[in-house]
């Protein structure tokens, strides 16, 4: 039973971060090399290139090499539909209890 759950948790944590999230909507439609996704997002590059290594250890992301530049890339189009899906149900379950 514990193999089911540590790809899960794996992949849960690697989603908890906003800027991983950010990262993963501005590479969902096209691939992107870290200066693209650093000037669209404005963050660092050195912040960039550690969230990339991060979502590329838990496999969200894939690489490719085109001469001397390096693109980054979806590895699965299911993440994308995943997390409008938790996102939905995150904003529905905030909507439906009362503030604290």
């Amino acid at each position: 039973m514990e193999l089911f759950h540590r790809p899960i948790a794996v992949i849960c944590k690697c989603l908890s971060d906003e800027n991983r999230l950010r990262i993963l909507k501005v590479i969902g439609d096209d691939k992107k090399s870290v200066s693209q996704i650093v000037e669209e997002l404005e963050l660092s590059q050195p912040l960039v290139s550690h969230h990339l290594k991060e979502l590329r250890h838990s496999y969200l992301v894939k690489v490719e090499r085109e001469g001397p530049f390096v693109y980054y890339q979806i590895s699965n189009n299911g993440i994308l539909s995943l997390i409008h899906h938790i996102d939905k149900i995150a904003k529905e379950l905030i909507k439906s209890h009362e503030p604290f």
